[in-house]
């Protein structure tokens, strides 16, 4: 087979033919192709880095690429030779991607272009990288004759191209996930930008020395890490937020997000966890970046309380991953858990890979009063019903203290009230949450076991 040339070889597609002429006729043994594949992050990147290389030249053809071929990548080394999967020239097609802007950016499912530097001819396709049926990066292939002028050719190309992606980079600054694949496999998935609320710094309600371990290991230590990466000391961080449900640890990232616009935030959900390698190449590839892997006891668990092969298998790889990160490399972990007496020591008690744990613990007195008043969303909370309302709610999170003024607010304006809360809004909606749905019901709403006896005594006390 080697031996024929590629009109022999062409004669049964359009797209071959095309090829054929395009390379004049060229045995096929003497045309090289080359190969790069990008993350999913990087593809209108790569869009608009190969938009760019082919706007100054001349007499560039554009074709899409049809086939039927939906388990594996087409390269163009498969559309030069014969094949029984028929692949041939189709309309150019296009995807509407997400990356956070008021419009969608459009990009090639795949395209074929056709071009000649000086007398040489060359052909680039781009599209996505599939294995097993999943599209799992974007994949660009050149082919070329063999010799010096291709080679030198295609690493030009290349080159530009990974300038272009770097200089780029559509998803930098943004708050991003992955969409994972219905496979078992956990690979792949497109980029789901996530468009959260801005989070000011005076909405961050938590106790002192909270806030000051927030400060030190987060916000100071990205004003002088550029100094502290001169001095040849690692500056990836790992952070552990710990503390009962509702106390603001979600809030605060939320916030971090907000804050630190050069970062791009990467949320990592438990139903995504076969994903976290991919995770992992997103944030080297878009440092700086904060990596936030929210319950983490759900893959990190005690290996004692491991129940099946599978999830050792994540927990090693998450260990394996964050050991593997340069020591150079701008990425700072967020573990978020409501119970870390059930993490794996290996991951908590090795330096490098977790350096503080910050507790996120239930609001005392004065971070009740501070959320009562943030949660009144602008209505008028006078002193003393804020006081009454304190000491009712001893023993919740900041989650129920949310979640009691958004009530309040709707028997507020049930009753036509207007620019001030009156403490019957509140106990209504305290009624509602403590008494009519019983302990469960508050247990749900962020109310601490050990205080239920409490918070309804203090009600009691008000309703009589």
């Amino acid at each position: 087979m080697l031996g024929y040339s590629l009109l022999a070889l062409t004669l049964r597609s359009g797209l071959r033919r095309k090829l054929c002429k395009h390379f004049r006729n060229t045995p096929l043994p003497q045309i090289v192709t080359a190969t790069r594949t990008f993350p999913t992050a990087s593809r209108v990147d790569i869009q608009n880095a190969v938009n760019e290389f082919f706007a100054s030249k001349s007499g560039v053809v554009l074709f899409g690429i049809h086939s039927l071929m939906g388990h594996e990548s087409p390269t163009l080394a498969y559309l030069l030779t014969p094949s029984p999967i028929p692949t041939d020239i189709g309309p150019l097609q296009h995807d509407e991607i997400d990356i956070g802007d008021a419009e969608p950016v459009r990009c090639l499912k795949n395209g074929l272009w056709l071009a000649t530097e000086g007398t040489m001819p060359y052909a680039v396709l781009m599209g996505p990288s599939i294995q097993h049926g999943c599209v799992t990066a974007v994949q660009v292939d050149v082919a070329v004759p063999s010799g010096e002028a291709g080679l030198e050719f295609s690493q030009a190309f290349f080159r530009q191209l990974e300038i272009g992606v770097q200089a780029g980079r559509a998803y930098r600054g943004r708050v991003i996930s992955l969409e994972q694949e219905p496979h078992f496999s956990g690979v792949g998935g497109t980029v789901k930008v996530h468009r959260l609320h801005k989070v000011t710094r005076d909405q961050v309600i938590l106790p002192h020395e909270t806030l000051a371990l927030l400060e030190r290991n987060i916000h100071k230590f990205v004003d002088v890490r550029d100094q502290i990466k001169n001095r040849d000391f690692s500056v990836k961080k790992g952070l552990l937020f710990y503390g009962p449900p509702g106390t603001g640890k979600t809030h605060t990232i939320h916030y971090l997000a907000s804050h630190f616009a050069g970062h791009t935030t990467l949320l990592v959900t438990a139903e995504q966890l076969g994903l976290i390698g991919e995770y992992f190449r997103l944030a080297r590839f878009l440092q700086p970046s904060i990596m936030v892997i929210e319950d983490v006891d759900l893959i990190a668990r005690s290996r004692d309380h491991i129940g099946t092969p599978i999830q050792e298998v994540l927990l090693n790889k998450l260990l394996n991953e964050m050991d593997g990160l340069r020591e150079d490399a701008e990425v700072i972990f967020i573990l978020t858990t409501n119970r870390p007496d059930n993490l794996e020591a290996a991951l908590t008690a090795r330096p490098g890979r977790i350096d503080q744990a910050i507790e996120f613990p239930l609001p005392d007195e004065d971070g009740r009063a501070k959320l009562i008043r943030l949660y009144a969303r602008g209505v008028e909370v006078e002193d003393h019903v804020v006081s009454s309302t304190v000491s009712k709610t001893k023993g919740t999170s900041a989650a129920f203290i949310k979640e009691l003024m958004r009530r309040a607010a709707q028997f507020h304006f049930e009753a036509g009230g207007d620019r001030q809360f009156h403490s019957s809004s509140i106990d209504s909606a305290l009624e509602e949450m403590v008494f009519t749905g019983g302990a469960l019901n508050l247990k749900l709403l962020g109310g601490a076991g050990a205080e239920l006896a409490g918070v309804r005594g203090s009600l009691a006390v008000s309703r009589n």
